[in-house]
């Protein structure tokens, strides 16, 4: 018996469509589709909200430095001249050093954060900027289902689609 359902693809196609519905379910909290779709979709989902609850805080902090380059009130780097040892000048970019405190992760948790990576992909938002789904599963949504030990998602059967009668399902995070 497979693990996974067909749906009708070629491994390729399936994985793609399936990457997609799991980073919309993640970004969006909910998303519509076939029952079937909506059945992988949540197997995938739940294993991956699984693994961030138990990985929640599996990790340290480090004071670190980092090195910038200044910038002035219109946002270019500020240079400054400096001559070498046989007399030759030239311009070098200021730099300033700050400390920064990081968050370091445990080999547990970064293991888990590459198998979400494998399945979660980086998008955008209506503005344009970049949106992480795996901070996401780890920051806001694997908080939120600490004391709970499974049953992430729902799915709620819509009824038959319009076009091709395919039984239609609207999957969302509890």
């Amino acid at each position: 018996m497979p693990w996974q359902r067909k749906l009708g693809r070629a491994t390729d196609q399936r994985t793609s469509i399936l990457r997609n519905l799991v980073t919309a379910l993640i970004l969006n909290g909910k998303i519509e589709t076939t029952e079937a779709r909506a059945k992988e979709v949540s197997r995938i989902a739940e294993k991956l909200i699984t693994d961030a609850v138990k990985q929640k805080d599996a990790f340290t902090t480090k004071q670190i430095k980092i090195s910038a380059a200044k910038i002035d009130s219109k946002g270019k780097k500020i240079l400054k001249s400096k001559t070498s040892k046989n007399g030759n000048k030239y311009d070098v970019v200021d730099r300033e050093v700050k400390t920064d405190i990081v968050q370091v992760d445990s080999p547990a948790r970064l293991a888990v954060r590459r198998t979400a990576m494998k399945w979660l992909m980086k998008s955008h938002d209506a503005q344009g900027a970049s949106l992480n789904p795996v901070d996401k599963l780890f920051d806001e949504i694997a908080p939120k289902y600490v004391g709970r030990t499974g049953g992430y998602t729902r799915i709620v059967k819509l009824g038959a689609r319009r076009g091709d009668a395919s039984e239609m399902a609207l999957i969302e995070l509890i």
